[in-house]
């Protein structure tokens, strides 16, 4: 794989985290003035999906989600399940993509 695609790929992945975090900094804001909140399944999902480093820095940071039901667990665990995919992406590109052909190949069997 290319640098240029590695380093689109990491690029995009900050972004989206950046984001991440910005939607649960805000979800904190409201949390604290009683305003409208972002739905619990809908930060789940934002940190399942690439977003698990933004949302336990805001965890961490903004002290956001320490206690409420599965988040103390959930989002050490894909914070660190996504620095590992990232670390594979930045260190073996090409196995990674080799990888991924084979899964999408079996997926596509399976289906």
């Amino acid at each position: 794989m290319p640098t240029d695609t590695v380093l689109t790929l990491l690029a995009i992945f900050a972004l989206w985290n950046g984001i991440v975090f910005c939607v649960y900094a805000f979800d904190k804001i409201a949390a604290t003035q009683g305003a409208w909140r972002v739905r619990e399944d809908t930060l789940i999902l934002l940190a399942v999906f690439g977003g698990g480093l933004g949302a336990f820095a805001c965890q961490r940071l903004l002290r956001h989600k320490t206690r409420k039901g599965s988040f103390p667990v959930l989002l050490p665990l894909m914070a660190g399940l996504h620095l590992v995919i990232i670390l594979l992406i930045a260190l073996v590109p090409d196995a990674v993509l080799h990888a991924a052909d084979e899964a999408a190949l079996l997926l596509g069997r399976l289906i």
